[in-house]
């Protein structure tokens, strides 16, 4: 059982399981000799059939690990399990060979830290996953270890981004479940030693920064725009907990800044002069350094509850010079891609789609929706044609991601695809030699668990599990402590690939975290309520009441703002609303205080699911009925 299920659900789950001990403990009363007319058959039948009965009650109340149907697939709730059985291995390998070490190589079963002192990479990154299957113990263990051990002033200077995401975003999605001051202290710790980052002229943050003496650094001044733009959500974050006024400034300059280049059609380049504030060289495309930039500027709208709309027109505009510029089919069969623009907008589209990009039919669909069920949000006022459009796209692309991996032998993709554009070819996909490895990543189950949860559709859940079962029979390695674990590959389009000594930590943070969620039936993650970090840490949305304000905005004569949109599903009509008068914090440098959760929390949320939906509340009602109907049939074979 769950120690972390929602309440309601827990104490469903208990008491049902109490009625099966309270039926062994009352044997029959009738002595031996006063039934002795009963004949041994009969007995032995009742026998049977009784224990047949409590084995039906066992495989409702406990789910089965039978086949469902003809189609191969197990029942979801088994599926679950199985994804919980390969991170506990996977886990477990960790603790055992490398525990706190920031990174992990299982085939030599050793870790190592990335700097003089660890960083919780590992750890961290995985708090929240544990939190969510339920591993208690497990989860104290990670929590004291926090406590005892991890201290953010080691004299190493580290990425900004990769930092952020996986500790700051760690610790703060910890600290949302949990409740534990422990974890949003240390997040407080990590901001304040990170804040020198952003120390840069133009005031975007540099690549690189010292935790020990606040300063940045970056070769050249050459940083990512999606290193940039992807520390939104996490100090944004901070600030509701917290009231440090400083985290929200030092992330909202950076946005006012990338926008200030004007890029066409919302497409930007990936490369951004930390010094200048503006963009270097031409190269557009979604996949590896660009893509979280995007990702962001929508999930800053829905983390303030649409209270942002700057962030709805950026990402707008994004997605028309996406479908504009971007798209392509392939031959012969028609797949979608989304591919690179080497030069800039007006040169020739690379049919080249990294398995990064995989992560963007999830975010056009959570765009489309808002979160809400797709045939909830078709009937809400703001829906609208350029929504449908995009919905339609992420169905597209989505396929196509998945069949990145059901075109290799191994059913796993490799890093890098290419889309055959050309007549006469057989297939429309292909790994050039050096793309051919696989590093575990997200990006497709992200989309595909996107898509169930909007949908409904159990395609997605089949397709998923296909993806599973090729990660678990090729990615899985017998340590040389004899301990199961999984690795990365270099070779996906070979029978027999070669294992990397690698385990990433985003296997255990999103992978196997996204897998988890899309067999979970009981939405502990409504994405009404959430927003997930691009390392998958699940934030909640929040008002930002008069003190938070998006602190900039596009003149007013911005040629930009003439392309009008419209509202995003659960927004106001009204899309620009007037800034409310910013209020001084009074609390820049000071220690941030204790704060309260800033969210509803998750047993909260889903009976609130539970008593809006009709569907899932006669579900609840129809597994009472089964179950009672079978202790019926248990009391009448035990009286007859």
């Amino acid at each position: 059982m769950n120690p972390f299920l929602p309440k309601a659900i827990y104490r469903r789950t208990q008491n049902e399981q109490n009625e099966l001990p309270m039926f062994k403990d009352k044997p029959k009363q009738d002595s031996y000799f006063k039934s002795h007319r009963t004949s041994r058959k009969a007995l032995l039948i009742r026998t049977v059939l009784s224990l047949l009965t409590i084995f039906c009650v066992y495989y409702l109340l406990k789910g089965s690990s039978a086949p469902r149907g003809k189609d191969g697939y197990p029942a979801w709730p088994q599926a679950q399990k199985e994804v919980k059985s390969v991170f506990v291995e996977s886990w477990r390998s960790y603790e055992h060979n490398a525990w706190g070490k920031d990174i992990y190589n299982p085939i030599s079963g050793k870790g190592k830290d990335i700097g003089n002192k660890p960083l919780g990479w590992m750890i961290v990154d995985l708090l929240d996953t544990l939190w969510l299957m339920g591993l208690k113990d497990e989860f104290k263990k990670a929590r004291d270890w926090v406590k005892s051990d991890l201290k953010y002033n080691g004299d190493k200077d580290v990425s900004t981004f990769e930092t952020t995401i996986r500790m700051l975003g760690g610790l703060l999605a910890a600290f949302n479940f949990s409740n534990d001051d422990v974890f949003l202290e240390r997040a407080a710790d990590l901001a304040n030693a990170m804040l020198g980052a952003f120390e840069s002229p133009s005031g975007l943050p540099y690549s690189e920064v010292n935790l020990k003496s606040g300063h940045g650094s970056s070769y050249n001044s050459e940083v990512s725009t999606a290193e940039v733009a992807t520390l939104q959500l996490e100090f944004k974050y901070l600030l509701k907990l917290t009231g440090e006024e400083l985290y929200w400034k030092r992330v909202e300059k950076v946005m006012a800044v990338l926008d200030a280049n004007k890029v066409e059609d919302g497409l930007a380049p990936i490369l951004v002069n930390a010094d200048t504030g503006k963009h270097m060289r031409n190269l557009i495309r979604l996949g590896s350094r660009g893509d979280s930039y995007y990702e962001y500027l929508l999930k800053q709208y829905l983390q303030t509850k649409h209270q942002e709309p700057i962030y709805w027109q950026m990402y707008k505009e994004s997605v028309e010079g996406v479908k504009k510029h971007l798209v392509g089919h392939s031959k012969p069969n028609g797949f979608t891609f989304i591919g690179e623009l080497e030069n800039g907008i007006g040169s020739k589209l690379l049919p080249k789609m990294d398995h990064l990009v995989c992560f963007y039919p999830g975010l056009l669909a959570l765009g489309a929706t808002g979160g809400h069920p797709l045939k909830k949000a078709q009937k809400l006022k703001n829906w609208s044609k350029d929504k449908e459009e995009d919905f339609k796209l992420a169905v597209e692309l989505t396929e196509s991601c998945y069949e990145m991996y059901k075109t290799t032998v191994t059913g796993l993709a490799g890093e890098i695809a290419m889309f055959n554009t050309k007549t006469g070819v057989e297939s429309d996909i292909w790994y050039k030699p050096t793309d051919v490895h696989n590093l575990q990543r997200p990006e497709t189950i992200e989309s595909i668990y996107y898509m169930y949860k909007l949908t409904g559709d159990e395609k997605y859940r089949k397709w998923g599990y296909d993806l599973f079962r090729a990660f678990v029979k090729y990615t899985k390695y017998k340590g040389p402590d004899g301990r199961i674990t999984y690795t990365c590959l270099k070779d996906v389009t070979t029978t027999n690939p070669s294992n990397n000594d690698n385990m990433e930590s985003f296997w255990l943070a999103e992978t196997l975290k996204y897998f988890y969620l899309l067999f979970d039936d009981e939405n502990i993650i409504p994405l009404t309520d959430y927003v997930f970090n691009t390392e998958a840490h699940p934030l909640p949305r929040f008002d930002m009441e008069p003190l938070f304000t998006t602190g900039w905005q596009r003149d007013k004569n911005d040629a930009r703002l003439k392309q009008v949109f419209a509202p995003a599903v659960g927004a106001p009509e009204a899309e620009i609303p007037v800034e409310p008068k910013r209020k001084d914090a009074g609390n820049v440098g000071k220690k941030p205080p204790k704060a309260a959760p800033a969210a509803k929390k998750i047993d909260e949320a889903v009976n609130e699911v539970i008593e809006d939906d009709p569907s899932i509340k006669k579900a609840e009602e129809v597994e009472k009925k089964k179950v009672k109907k079978v202790l019926d049939e248990i009391k009448n074979a035990a009286d007859s």
